[in-house]
Order: C-alpha cells, then structure tokens, then sequence
C-alpha cells in the first residue's frame, strides 16, 4: 500500500491509540524517561516531541544529543507503519534501515513527524522530519528515512 492507500483506510481505533500512547508515555522505560508526547496517531502519519531538557545535551549544555532526534525518527517511523495495519494492535515492526541526515544543531523542543511512504507485505519505509523550537522559531533539524520488517498477523 502506498500512503494513498493507508490515509484511505478506516480511522484507527480510538484504542489503538490510546495504546501508543501509554506505551510511548508511561510505560517505555527509555522513551518515557526522555519525556517523549504522542501528538499524533492516525493512518500514515504518527507526530511525536521531546521537550527540550539540559539532561539530553551535548557537553557544550545547549545542543540536544543527535542519538534523542534519531530515536525520534526511528520510533515514529515504525509507529507509523504499525498504523498501516488493518489492526494495529496485532503484529510487530523492526527496524532494519535507518537514515538520519542532520541539518543543523537542536537547540529546543522537538517535534518529530512520520509519514508512511509505503506499506508492503514484509517491509515498509517511512519519512521522518524533526524540527527544534525555540521561542516559537521552528527549524528542520533532522530529516530521514526508515525500512522496517512487518510482522503482520
């Protein structure tokens, strides 16, 4: 299935999300200690962010760790796929690829958006953006791509 295809699947059960979201908030040893929201959960495209914390810095105290965006890009990338299951809450996803290219310096909260760009039998691939805000001002910080194994049941 292409992202057409995903968006004109029937919504996702309002369970479906709640689970993603007490999985990812409270429940998820290292995501939850990042502090990581859910935003967004709907077929195709899964938003999630980071509040920014002087704990996730690099020795320099003002630049966020590029291991926090990549673990942004990898977890919303899989959710996304999870989302393209005809039950999201059956299944798997792994990761079996990612890219992360880094475009600048994070420097505020981010906010990490994944969209499924297809959805095949045994792997999918999603597009993920990261941006970092600042006193309002948002910028692109991160901008990849994931393949990931489904497990379909």
């Amino acid at each position: 299935m292409d992202r057409s295809e995903v968006e004109a699947m029937e919504p996702l059960p309002a369970a479906a999300v709640e689970l993603v979201e007490r999985r990812i908030e409270e429940e998820h040893g290292y995501l939850s200690w990042l502090n990581t929201s859910v935003d967004v959960v709907e077929r195709g495209r899964v938003v999630l962010s980071i509040p920014f914390d002087d704990k996730l810095t690099n020795s320099d105290g003002g630049t966020i760790h590029g291991g926090v965006a990549a673990t942004l890009v990898d977890t919303a990338g899989g959710i996304a796929q999870r989302t393209a299951f005809e039950d999201p809450l059956s299944g798997g996803v792994a990761t079996v690829n990612l890219n992360a290219n880094y475009l600048r310096p994070a420097t505020g909260d981010l906010r990490a958006e994944a969209t499924v760009v297809r959805s095949g039998g045994s792997i999918g691939v999603s597009d993920m953006t990261v941006t970092s805000s600042t006193n309002g001002d948002a910028a692109e910080v991160v901008v990849g791509q994931g393949s990931f194994r489904l497990f379909r049941e």
